[in-house]
């Protein structure tokens, strides 16, 4: 049997990348899936192709960003469902001018709003709702930058996603007596649509090398199925080869 059946699970950035192999994997433990992203048409495919294999999606499309759309999702919840088992946070963004020499306050505005903002409105919504059912896991994407500080990811997203795993930490803080999990999830490079933001191109052989979305839906499926005695706080995933490392083992000191 699969082991999220009767489970509803909402996926936040599900029309791409790490959100819709997260949720396409959660459709194969039996979760039914309520896709959230700015995209129609990318939601509309994901859901699709989870119809197909007899799995239920429902598409609930909003701009993370805009506080009244995330509260109209968390209102499509309560209405429809009475009930939220598990979140996957993951939507967010990065831009290409992302370094203080050309960073605007237009920029960092939306950086902050697209990676922490979001991540904010998302568990406001979703708490009230799995507190009233005795439990749920959250389990939020952030980023090796939420750990790590390097000129690579930009000042602006390496705060939000420094914020983002404090979040984390601080709901398992105040909310385990309500039987809420929260887990972050910190990859390293991920072959995803974000690093065509990247100043620097990334070629194809590159991507090949990386963390591959459906490798990161996969921990967030072994996240998700874990029992509700036991939370997975932080991990970090990374791929072996590492160009962050290996560009440190060829620097000559």
């Amino acid at each position: 049997m699969a082991r999220l059946t009767g489970k509803i699970a909402w996926v936040t950035g599900a029309g791409s990348g790490i959100g819709e192999a997260a949720a396409l994997a959660l459709a194969e433990e039996g979760a039914t899936l309520v896709l959230t992203g700015r995209r129609v048409a990318p939601l509309e495919d994901v859901a699709a192709r989870i119809r197909a294999k007899g799995g239920e999606a429902h598409v609930q499309a909003a701009d993370m960003m805009v506080g009244a759309q995330v509260a109209a999702i968390g209102a499509f919840l309560e209405e429809k469902f009475g009930r939220l088992d598990v979140l996957v946070n993951n939507a967010g963004l990065n831009i290409t001018p992302r370094r203080w020499g050309v960073l605007s306050m237009e920029g960092a505005d939306e950086l902050i709003r697209g990676n922490l903002n979001s991540a904010f409105y998302a568990v406001t919504v979703a708490l009230p709702l799995m507190r009233k059912q005795g439990g749920g896991a959250m389990i939020h994407t952030a980023s090796m930058a939420g750990r790590l500080v390097s000129p690579m990811s930009g000042p602006g997203y390496t705060a939000a996603k420094h914020a983002v795993v404090a979040m984390s930490h601080s709901i398992n803080a105040e909310e385990c007596v309500n039987g809420i999990r929260s887990s972050v999830v910190l990859p390293g490079e991920v072959a995803t649509p974000i690093l065509d933001k990247r100043p620097n191109p990334v070629s194809e052989e590159e991507r090949a090398k990386m963390v591959q979305s459906a490798d990161v839906g996969d921990l967030i499926r072994y996240i998700a199925c874990l029992p509700p005695h036991v939370v997975l706080n932080e991990v970090w995933i990374t791929p072996r080869h590492n160009r962050s490392l290996i560009a440190t083992l060829e620097r000559k000191l």
